[in-house]
C-alpha cells in the first residue's frame, strides 16, 4: 500500500471520530454503563463540606459550559454559593466515566452542580455567569475541546428555572446578535438524573491553579434588565 493511501486512510479515520463525538448517539447505541455509583469520599476542595450537600433553605443549579474543570471555579468563587461540584447529565448511560462521557458513546454533556443560597444569590446571577463566562454559540465544542460533552447546557430544577433561563436566553439572543455574534446552541432542558464525576475532577481548578483551567466568553455581557421576571424559588 502507497504511503498516500496509508495517509488518506488515517485521515478518513480521524475525522470519522470526530463525527462520531459531534453527533449523539442513538438510542440503544449508547454504552451500558452500569448500576452502581461513583464512589465519593472526598470533601469540597474549598468549603470543606461533603459534596453532595445541599443544607435546608438552598436551591440547586445546573450548568454545562464546555470543561467543567474551568467552568465550575466560575461559580465556586461568588458569594452566595455554598458548594459546587462536577458531574455528568443529559445523556442514556447510567453512572458513566470520564472516560466513556469523553468517547462521546453516553450523551451526556459535563456539568457543573451549583447549590446556593438565594437569600444571598438569585438564580438570575447564576444565569449572568453562565451567559458571560463562555460561548454559548458553538454547538458540540467550547473553543478547541470537541465533542458531544463539550454542548452548551442549562437544567432546571423547577419549572420556575426553566422560565426563568429561556427568558434569559431570549435577553443574551439580543445582545449577541447586536454584537454580531452567532445564534445560541445552548440546550435548556427539565431536571434529569446528575451523576458525580470521579475525585480527581472535582475543583479541579482550585487544586491545580496552573491545569487546564481557561475559560473564555464572547466578550458580550449580559443585559443589566431584560425579560428575566420569573423567580428561582
Amino acid at each position: 500500500m502507497s504511503r498516500w493511501l496509508i495517509l488518506a486512510g488515517l485521515f478518513v479515520f480521524a475525522n470519522c471520530g470526530m463525527a462520531d463525538k459531534g453527533h449523539l448517539p442513538e438510542p440503544g447505541k449508547a454504552l451500558p454503563g452500569r448500576a452502581a455509583a461513583m464512589p465519593i469520599h472526598e470533601k469540597h476542595y474549598l468549603f470543606g463540606t461533603a459534596l453532595d450537600v445541599r443544607p435546608p433553605g438552598t436551591e440547586v443549579a445546573y450548568f454545562g459550559m464546555g470543561c467543567f474543570w474551568g467552568a465550575e471555579q466560575h461559580f465556586f468563587h461568588l458569594p452566595g454559593v455554598v458548594s459546587t461540584a462536577v458531574g455528568y447529565a443529559g445523556g442514556r448511560t447510567p453512572n458513566p466515566t470520564y472516560d466513556e462521557v469523553s468517547s462521546g458513546q453516553t450523551g451526556h454533556a459535563e456539568i457543573v452542580r451549583v447549590v446556593y443560597d438565594p437569600k444571598k444569590l438569585s438564580y438570575q446571577d447564576l444565569l449572568k455567569t453562565f451567559w458571560e463566562d463562555h460561548d454559548p454559540t458553538q454547538g458540540m465544542r467550547q473553543g478547541n475541546d470537541f465533542g458531544t460533552n463539550y454542548r452548551s447546557v442549562i437544567i432546571a430544577t423547577t419549572p420556575e428555572q426553566e422560565a426563568a433561563a429561556r427568558a434569559s436566553e431570549a435577553a443574551y439572543a439580543q445582545a449577541l446578535k447586536a454584537a454580531g455574534r452567532g445564534a445560541i446552541t445552548t440546550e435548556i432542558r427539565g431536571d434529569m438524573p446528575f451523576y458525580f464525576a470521579e475525585e480527581d475532577h472535582q475543583q479541579y481548578c482550585a487544586k491545580n491553579p496552573e491545569g487546564y483551567c481557561g475559560h473564555g466568553g464572547t466578550g458580550v455581557k449580559f443585559p443589566a434588565t431584560g425579560p428575566v421576571t420569573a423567580k428561582d424559588r
